[in-house]
């Protein structure tokens, strides 16, 4: 199997540890740096190991603080389009559909008028929701900032569907979870 590589939004308590992680962007340029735990930070040097001794067969990592907006929206309303039109990214129409770059922003269908918007390339700053809040002004709908209770754990490697088929009760065949999929 060719290298893959998945990323799954897992939510999880911050640890009560003082060990901060790297984030997976560099630093940030917010004050927030400094007072930040990533949920995973305790097992960054586990992960690391495991995926050394792996080789190439497998690795895992966290992206922390990684943007992710929940959204709602009924399907072709005003609502729908003003978050299609903030985000620059067509909302999915239709159950596990994800809609956009998923190396950057893109969009996943959780419910029929339910969407999480992730963006893997740069880290969360205060006040993600603002524009898309703007554009709901007055309209049914909902934009809220939900990074701060989840993290990514991506896996990689030769191996990552294995792992994967091991521990989730899904269907992960590539006929029935293709890639660009995504399921609650």
């Amino acid at each position: 199997m060719a290298d893959t590589t998945y990323s799954t939004p897992a939510t999880a308590e911050s640890p009560s540890t003082a060990e901060a992680q790297t984030a997976h962007t560099g630093t940030g340029s917010s004050g927030l740096d400094d007072l930040r735990v990533s949920p995973a930070a305790h097992l960054a040097g586990l992960m690391s190991e495991a995926s050394a001794a792996g080789g190439r067969s497998v690795g895992l990592r966290e992206l922390p603080f990684t943007v992710q907006i929940g959204l709602r929206a009924q399907p072709d309303s005003a609502s729908w389009t003003s978050l299609e039109d903030t985000f620059g990214l067509n909302l999915p129409r239709s159950v596990g559909e994800v809609t956009g770059d998923p190396a950057a922003q893109h969009v996943l269908w959780l419910s029929p008028d339910e969407f999480l918007a992730v963006d893997v390339s740069r880290e969360q700053q205060p006040g993600e929701t603002i524009v898309a809040e703007a554009g709901l002004e007055g309209l049914p709908g909902q934009a809220v900032d939900l990074s701060a209770n989840r993290t990514i754990l991506e896996l990689t490697g030769e191996k990552a569907r294995d792992v994967l088929e091991k521990s989730c009760r899904a269907d992960l065949h590539p006929r029935a979870f293709g890639i660009g999929s995504a399921i609650v």
